[in-house]
């Protein structure tokens, strides 16, 4: 059975690879986003769907597993920082605060679609001025959803109520829940 990674996510791929010894990644081409006034569970699995969705239609004979990951703060989605300056804001406000990590999955066969979402809570310390100089300037935080990598320092993260790997880029045990289910791996 053909499975692949709609996703160009190295991290998501590290994860997946613990699951799946074999698979290919073919990012998804799918540009178009869900309305941002949809509350943040909706607005994942949205995005992830589409993801696995875009891949599937080129891929019929294939299993598919689309996945996105957003950060909720205070009503607002962080996504990747635009830049250096973004990135340093971000950590500024999420210093100190708690915030939420959403991954939407979606996985596609031909049998029919298996879909979910995980959340996790996390606590961020309080952050220096010169840690989040020194981390920005380091360009971890540059490709990632909140502007950081939980996996990247910890110093970043006092505590977290939830899936490690959620936070990463894909809740490893629902996925191996879902594939469990659904017959790819034993």
């Amino acid at each position: 059975m053909r499975f692949l990674l709609a996703s160009a996510s190295p991290r998501r791929r590290e994860i997946l690879s613990k699951l799946l010894p074999v698979f290919e990644v073919i990012p998804s081409s799918e540009e178009e986003k869900p309305d941002r006034r949809l509350p943040p569970e909706e607005y994942v699995a949205a995005l992830a769907r589409a993801k696995a969705e875009n891949v599937f239609e080129k891929n019929p004979d294939a299993v598919v597993l689309g996945a996105d990951t957003i950060v909720w703060f205070e009503g607002e989605y962080l996504g990747k920082p635009s830049n250096a300056q973004d990135a340093k804001d971000t950590l500024l406000k999420l210093s100190g605060k708690e915030h939420r990590v959403y991954t939407g999955y979606c996985i596609c066969r031909r049998e029919g679609r298996t879909e979910g979402v995980c959340c996790t809570k996390v606590f961020f310390r309080s952050l220096s001025v010169e840690f989040i100089d020194e981390y920005v300037r380091s360009g971890k935080p540059l490709d990632k959803a909140g502007s950081y990598g939980i996996q990247d320092d910890a110093r970043l993260v006092e505590r977290y109520e939830g899936s490690y790997t959620n936070i990463v880029g894909l809740p490893q045990e629902k996925i191996k829940d879902e594939l469990e289910k659904i017959g790819v791996i034993k």
